[in-house]
């Protein structure tokens, strides 16, 4: 697996404005690449946000990317998530190792 790791900061009054932005993106993402995306909110700063997302592997996200960069719509789903933002977005890359699960626990 191939993961994209996102640190950035929404303002809590525009969480809603921000989950519908990301809802829109997500639909536009499922035309072209099969992934997973996970968001977390902190717990003491709630203006504070960690987004993971998943692919299958670095090659099919990198042609994905290629495709969705011809969307319009995206660039302007985009251009509003940048708006709402009150820090810089910090990006990581990263393959995932191992994936450990436990479901019986008791």
């Amino acid at each position: 697996m191939f993961v994209k790791i996102y640190h950035y900061h929404i303002p809590k009054d525009k969480t809603e404005e921000f989950m519908k932005i990301q809802e829109r993106a997500g639909e536009l993402y499922s035309r072209f690449v099969e992934f997973e995306t996970l968001f977390l909110n902190d717990t003491k700063d709630e203006t504070k946000w960690l987004e993971i997302s998943r692919y299958k592997d670095e090659d099919v996200y990198r042609y994905s990317m290629e495709l969705l960069d011809e969307e319009t719509e995206l660039h302007t789903l985009f251009k509003d998530f940048k708006a709402l933002l009150t820090s810089e977005v910090k990006e990581e890359e990263l393959h995932e190792m191992k994936k450990i699960t436990n479901v019986n626990a008791e």
